[in-house]
């Protein structure tokens, strides 16, 4: 069965920083691009990065580029997601995606809060 186990999220003020984890299991973890989305209240699901299997290739939303950083450590079956210079309209939950290409085939965690208020 596949797992993932966001962690990370919290309260930070304007121009922190905060670094989320994605633990997964029940796929072979290095075969699979993974992807971070986030929903803010009242909004929609929103791709926010991607990461190929082997983590070179990385990708993000303009709205995060240059602020976020996505990585992985395939031997720990772990994706990480640095957050900085964070302002408040990144407030939302943060989910770890795997398939987000597939929408049938999506799987999501449960998600971590992240809230940037003064």
């Amino acid at each position: 069965e596949v797992q993932l186990v966001e962690s990370g999220g919290g309260l930070v003020q304007p121009g922190g920083s905060l670094r989320l984890s994605c633990a997964a299991s029940g796929f072979t973890f290095s075969n699979y691009a993974m992807t971070w989305a986030r929903q803010a209240p009242g909004k929609g699901l929103e791709w926010v990065s991607g990461i190929d299997g082997g983590g070179i290739g990385t990708y993000y939303a303009d709205s995060v580029k240059g602020r976020f950083t996505i990585s992985r450590d395939n031997p720990k079956n772990t994706q990480y997601l640095q957050l900085n210079s964070l302002k408040t309209e990144d407030t939302a939950m943060y989910y770890c995606v795997k398939d987000w290409n597939f929408p049938g085939q999506r799987k999501m965690g449960q998600g971590t809060r992240v809230t940037v208020s003064s």
